[in-house]
């Protein structure tokens, strides 16, 4: 690396997490594929520039974030000490590395038990990961990973679960539909950044525009059909 500047290094250990991710969830059909990390990715850069934090620490933690989540691995701290591992092979700083690992830690929705993110860094990346729950990206990701627990697409006898433990929310239970009034609805209102919260309230109203529009379909309703005076 020698006659490389600051910002080189750090853009070649970004192509470096890239590679590892591409690797080791490149083949994922749950909706937390290598493209789930990219996209978090970029808009944690977007947002981290936005809102003047660590630019590069938020890259790199929303890269690797996953990569350690227990829907994914069997064994969630031995995943965080290969995260752990391999920042330190590839010349992350230990401050840098303890800040990644602190977010990896927390970011997720049931992860940080409810404890806010400690530095401006974490919020960003929660609210990165939080995003691509949303959406017309979060429309497509609920439903592939519904298929992928072999969850039903929808019931109306089954209403949302309420106040649900880690094995729930875990669990195979429950329709797609639901999962949006059980987590996806409510994540409009734990945005972190004015940046985070301005594209949320966009994502958040089209999954309004959705259900109300599946609703509909689901019940065989068009405007079609609708008499007028």
């Amino acid at each position: 690396m020698n006659g490389m500047t600051g910002e080189q290094i750090r853009q070649g250990i970004i192509g470096l997490a890239e590679r590892l991710v591409q690797e080791q969830l490149g083949g994922d059909s749950s909706g937390h594929d290598w493209w789930h990390m990219f996209r978090v990715a970029r808009t944690a850069r977007r947002i981290a520039e936005a809102e003047g934090a660590d630019v590069f620490v938020c890259e790199l933690a929303a890269l690797l974030h996953d990569l350690a989540d227990e829907k994914l691995v069997e064994d969630k701290e031995a995943g965080q000490r290969r995260i752990e591992a391999w920042l330190n092979e590839a010349g992350v700083s230990p401050g840098d590395t303890d800040h990644i690992m602190e977010i990896i830690r927390t970011v997720s929705y049931s992860g940080g038990h409810g404890v806010p993110m400690r530095t401006l860094e974490g919020r960003i990346v929660q609210d990165a990961d939080r995003l691509d729950a949303i959406g017309a990206i979060g429309i497509g990701r609920t439903f592939a990973y519904g298929g992928a627990k072999g969850r039903l697409m929808h019931d109306p006898a089954q209403a949302p679960r309420e106040a649900m433990t880690r094995e729930e929310y875990r669990s195979s239970g429950g329709t797609a539909i639901n999962h949006f009034y059980e987590k996806l609805l409510k994540l409009k209102d734990l945005m972190n950044t004015d940046t985070g919260r301005a594209l949320a309230l966009e994502r958040h109203r089209y999954m309004e525009g959705f259900l109300e529009q599946f609703y509909q379909e689901w019940e065989g309703e068009s405007p079609m059909f609708r008499k007028t005076p």
